[in-house]
């Protein structure tokens, strides 16, 4: 028996496809998929998981993570890198503690921690910018710059007898919720906006993807740079101030490593080395994803190194299907 013909209409329909979670989450459903799994395992294998004290704990470890994540998220995103955050958290935190110490009020000693943090910030795009030094090397810079700095005003020693008050700034909570929680959420918040419902935000995606067509566009190419920078320094600022609240002590030597825990939170979580790629939600994703690995790898008892490797293999799976998809979208011509 012969088919019968279609309509030329019932030709042009298109076929329809299967909704998937990258079409809902985008670059960030790996990231999700994997923060479930992970949840999910260590819910089955450990009882004090899901406790309350451990879920505040959690909170509190992945929160300045986060924090600084989102900032190096906006840097990496104008196709960029910033490896001085971890330094000047510590020199932001060691700095703030200095001030309390030496009897400054909790209010101005965090703007000025906060300060400093902005202040290299800025230095780091200038470097870029105006001295076209490339960013590897900048931060780079940057990085031993504040690293030596806070040494040297610290003696390399600890800062202790902060006041109690600003102790609980980290400590506390709110309605149960741990501070730095609320904290990270809100800035996480702030940066999803930014870049999703405002032109600086598709200013940052366009110098990411061509600065040169974004300049010939009219995008204030050196002023974003500049500006994603200054976000950096800022955040890893005020990760600083959090670390010495939560800590209550100004160490030197904090936030060492930091930077490439940045960095692999924001892969992890979506972003595109090569820039113009990634979200805010993608970025703490990932770094809840790290926190949640070295949580659970200390209820149960993991060797740490085991940890190193398991979030090293993250990073290339989460680099393999980027570079994957992107010759699939050239190949198509997507």
């Amino acid at each position: 028996m012969p088919r019968a013909r279609l309509s030329p209409e019932q030709q042009a329909e298109p076929r329809r496809r299967v909704i998937t979670l990258g079409d809902i989450a985008g670059r960030e459903s790996g990231g999700l998929v994997v923060l479930l799994v992970a949840i999910g395992a260590l819910t089955l294998a450990s009882d004090e998981f899901l406790t309350g004290n451990n879920l505040s704990n959690l909170a509190r470890q992945v929160a300045i993570f986060g924090i600084i994540a989102v900032g190096q998220l906006l840097v990496i995103l104008t196709a960029g890198i910033d490896l001085s955050v971890g330094s000047i958290l510590g020199l932001s935190g060691a700095s703030t503690a200095q001030f309390l110490v030496a009897g400054m009020p909790i209010v101005p000693a965090i703007l000025l921690g906060v300060g400093i943090g902005t202040a290299l910030g800025v230095v780091n795009g200038l470097l870029v910018t105006r001295a076209l030094l490339p960013p590897f090397i900048a931060t780079l810079g940057m990085l031993g710059i504040a690293r030596g700095i806070v040494l040297v005003s610290t003696d390399a020693q600890t800062i202790q007898g902060v006041p109690e008050a600003f102790q609980v700034i980290a400590n506390g909570t709110i309605l149960g919720i741990p501070n730095l929680l609320l904290v990270a959420a809100a800035v996480t918040a702030v940066m999803w906006f930014v870049l999703t419902r405002t032109v600086f935000g598709r200013y940052i995606y366009a110098v990411g993807s061509n600065p040169e067509s974004a300049r010939l566009a009219g995008v204030p190419v050196r002023m974003v740079t500049i500006s994603v920078y200054m976000i950096s320094g800022l955040l890893a600022g005020l990760g600083g101030v959090l670390l010495a609240s939560r800590l209550g002590a100004g160490i030197p030597t904090a936030g060492t490593g930091f930077e490439l825990s940045a960095i692999a939170a924001c892969v992890i979580g979506g972003a595109s080395l090569f820039g113009a790629k990634g979200s805010a939600i993608g970025a703490a994703t990932g770094a809840l994803i790290m926190g949640v690995l070295n949580n659970g790898g200390n209820l149960l008892a993991i060797n740490a190194f085991y940890l190193q490797i398991a979030i090293g293999v993250l990073i290339l799976v989460a680099v393999g299907f980027d570079q994957l998809n992107t010759r699939r979208s050239a190949s198509s011509g997507g």
